[in-house]
């Protein structure tokens, strides 16, 4: 996993600030590949509680820790139960790693 311990700290301080603590927050992607360079962080965030503003939230936020991560690219991807499931859940959910 090539997130710094900091890094992870952020996102974790961000997504419980914003969501609160008992979202689950996984990382997928190129960023789980620890022989790769470069690439974007994606996450995915789980919660238990249905959003009414899902694509401000995911937009807020992304780039709140994109803010924490220096301006790193950060793709956020949300599952609550009143949003349909895509077939990216059940990727981020299969490769994905908790944070």
């Amino acid at each position: 996993m090539r997130l710094t311990p900091f890094q992870k700290q952020a996102i974790h301080r961000i997504v419980a600030e914003q969501l609160g603590s008992d979202a689950r927050v996984l990382l997928f992607g190129s960023r789980l590949d620890d022989n790769a360079r470069g690439g974007d962080v994606d996450l995915l965030v789980e919660l238990n509680y249905p959003l009414t503003n899902p694509a401000e939230t995911a937009a807020s936020v992304s780039v709140a820790v994109m803010r924490a991560l220096n301006g790193r690219k950060i793709d956020v991807v949300l599952s609550a139960p009143n949003l349909p499931e895509q077939p990216i859940h059940r990727i981020a959910r299969e490769q994905g790693a908790l944070l």
